[in-house]
């Protein structure tokens, strides 16, 4: 009998695994694995939604850039007019210890008691210029340091001063070196601290007439730089949608035109009237004081040439050297009256110098105290103090008002920028919301 081969068991096995393939992605089915960002700015409606951010952003900017620029321009103005006052006090501090030391070497001329009415305008000059020391100090804490090293040097010099006089009134020789010590004193420690002061503040001023027009800049670069968003986003718009205008927008835009030109306007009127006032006003002021100052500076010379007795050859130049800068200084201000009030000094200090060069040192002193009335060197003197005194007064008085106004004639867009650019920002996402609104 055939044995049949039976066949072998069967054994199970599991299915065998598909291999995984990727899902092809039919056309307008939803990007399920780009990010939500993507997404937003995709197609027309996102290119809409990325072109509200970027103008609404610009037109914060704008508003930020706007005050930023007329914060700066109405900042610098407050502070020009605030450092000129300052410099103006320096120049008065200087004015008066040149006087001062004007009439203390003038009197030693006269001997024994000196002209009351010259030894109270002593008295009245060092307590001015003590005011104003204190008063500058406070003004402008930058200076106090050097403020307070300036009155440290003046109680020296006058210190010295009544030393001299103290010896003058007895005849003695010794007053005259007392004098010439305090003059030193003077010279070499308190007015070269003076001009320091007088430089910095002068600096400053200039740093802040510069500062003046940049408010403009920031106006118009960033009221340009919007309007070219606005122009590009709007062109954008009506070649996509077919409407040659979105009136919101075009609003928007028309808000920023208009603060620009108003504000780049206001801006440039304020900087165009800082400047005439630079180039007016504060340079007649410059001049005035740095003549004022000469002048003190060569009628202490011309005493202590005479004081010197035939030695002060160092004074007569000295005197020369500050008569040329009074003369510098006024031909720049075109007064006839003051040159002229000058040059009558000048010609009785040239009859003072010729009496002396001569031998005739009492005819000289004389002269040089005013108690010969053909020739008062006292009261020439003066006539030309009282009337550039006044004139100063005057110039600064002008650079101070002048400064002001044009501050006070901006308009308040320092406050209204960010405003007027939040404005436009949601102008424009109510202009492109409609557009949006299509899509849905």
């Amino acid at each position: 009998m055939t044995q049949t081969q039976s066949a072998p068991p069967a054994t199970w096995s599991p299915p065998a695994q598909q291999s995984a393939q990727p899902a092809v992605q039919q056309p307008g089915a939803p990007a399920a694995r780009r990010g939500p960002i993507a997404v937003w700015f995709e197609g027309t409606p996102g290119r809409m939604r990325a072109f509200l951010i970027l103008a609404a952003a610009m037109s914060v900017v704008f508003g930020l850039a706007a005050a930023q620029g007329f914060r700066q321009s109405d900042g610098a103005l407050t502070r020009a007019e605030a450092n000129a006052a300052q410099l103006v006090r320096i120049q008065a501090i200087h004015t008066n210890l040149v006087s001062a030391n004007a009439d203390a070497t003038n009197a030693f001329l006269v001997g024994g008691l000196e002209p009351p009415e010259q030894r109270q305008h002593f008295v009245d000059s060092m307590a001015e210029a003590a005011r104003l020391i204190a008063e500058a100090a406070t003004a402008q804490p930058a200076d106090k340091d050097a403020l307070g090293a300036l009155n440290q040097t003046l109680i020296t010099y006058d210190g010295l001063i009544e030393q001299a006089r103290a010896n003058n009134r007895q005849g003695l020789p010794i007053g005259s070196q007392y004098l010439k010590d305090a003059n030193a004193v003077l010279q070499t420690d308190s007015l070269p601290l003076v001009k320091a002061l007088v430089q910095a503040n002068e600096e400053r001023v200039d740093t802040e007439f510069d500062g003046i027009g940049q408010g403009t800049i920031w106006v118009l670069v960033g009221g340009l730089l919007t309007l070219v968003v606005f122009a590009i986003t709007l062109r954008w718009l009506a070649r996509r949608t077919h409407r040659y205008i979105n009136v919101p927008i075009a609003a928007g835009a028309l808000l920023v035109l208009l603060t620009t030109i108003v504000g780049g306007a206001a801006l440039s009127s304020a900087s165009g009237k800082a400047a005439d006032t630079r180039g007016n006003a504060y340079d007649q002021t410059l001049a005035l004081s740095r003549a004022r100052i000469a002048a003190y500076d060569a009628r202490s010379n011309e005493s202590l040439t005479l004081i010197a007795r035939g030695s002060g050859d160092a004074y007569d130049k000295a005197y020369n050297t500050s008569a040329a800068v009074v003369a510098k200084q006024l031909s720049e201000l075109n007064d006839a009256g003051l040159r002229s009030q000058w040059n009558d000094y000048d010609e009785v200090h040239k009859s003072v110098r010729s009496e002396d060069t001569k031998g005739n040192w009492d005819a000289a002193v004389a002269l040089a105290v005013g108690k010969t009335p053909d020739a008062n060197s006292v009261l020439a003197f003066h006539e030309f103090d009282n009337s550039s005194s006044s004139r100063l007064k005057t110039t600064s008085g002008d650079v101070s008002t002048e400064l002001i106004a044009a501050r006070d004639g901006l308009p308040p867009i320092g406050w209204l920028g960010l405003p007027i650019g939040i404005a436009a920002a949601l102008l424009v996402a109510w202009g492109i919301s409609q557009r949006l609104e299509e899509y849905r």
